[in-house]
């Protein structure tokens, strides 16, 4: 598994997700994903709807992920930090 393809995966199930994922042993991985579905949403939530885009990939393909999730007004408070 890639960054490129974990990218694809939770924008192809997130269409309006800025996503940027990090990660150079093809297991462990971080991702940033900004989205305006996450609004109103715990951040437990959040996370399950990324996880649902990677599918049965979660604890296989993918052994770890750790996660950012903000909404777009979150991210700019944030200062659009990306990392």
């Amino acid at each position: 598994m890639d960054t490129q393809t974990i990218t694809h995966l939770i924008q192809q199930g997130m269409p309006d997700a800025v996503v940027l994922v990090q990660g150079d042993d093809g297991v462990h991985f971080e991702a940033l994903v900004v989205s305006p579905a996450f609004a109103g949403k715990l951040p437990l939530a959040r996370h399950r709807m990324v996880y649902a885009t990677l599918g049965d990939r979660m604890g296989g393909e993918i052994h770890a992920l750790a996660l950012r999730t903000l909404t777009p007004d979150e991210h700019a408070r944030a200062g659009g930090a990306t990392g």
